[in-house]
């Protein structure tokens, strides 16, 4: 997990993001620019590392009722991503990392030490495992998935 400070300083990374102190220590960052009335991308960055971000937007992500996604245990490379996500998808424009219709697809492969090859597509906000033509299984976000890849000594290709 990271530390706040590392949270700090991939989060700042971003100048379109106003920081906002709020109570107990906890930090928010504002997108002034958002084309929506919601502007927090990151809500209650929390001491302890817990924190979170607006995700309601973007598919691939399971969000609580507000919409936010919690971003405790995740690299620095996936908060980097789910951040510019959120920033994008307030904008109101569409980003080119998601999805812009159904029928699009994002794929992966990824591959264990004895070089079996799985496939990882996302599809109609849920992504997918193949192991050659055959469906291995599906998940709600892409964490999920590389949670599971790991777990089976999988890497990305």
């Amino acid at each position: 997990m990271l530390s706040l400070e590392e949270k700090l300083a991939i989060v700042e990374s971003f100048p379109e993001l106003e920081r906002k102190n709020v109570s107990l220590g906890r930090i928010n960052f504002h997108y002034e620019d958002s084309a929506y009335d919601k502007k927090a991308v990151v809500y209650h960055l929390h001491p302890n590392g817990n924190g979170f971000v607006y995700a309601e937007y973007i598919k691939g992500y399971a969000t609580d009722s507000k919409g936010l996604i919690n971003i405790r245990d995740f690299s620095a490379e996936e908060l980097r991503d789910i951040i510019e996500k959120s920033i994008q998808s307030l904008t109101g424009k569409t980003s080119k990392k998601l999805p812009k219709n159904d029928t699009e697809q994002q794929e992966e492969h990824w591959i264990d030490e004895d070089g079996h090859l799985l496939v990882v597509t996302f599809v109609e906000d849920l992504w997918y495992i193949y192991a050659g033509s055959n469906l291995d299984c599906a998940f709600e976000t892409y964490e999920e998935v590389q949670e599971y890849l790991a777990e089976e000594g999988f890497i990305k290709k």
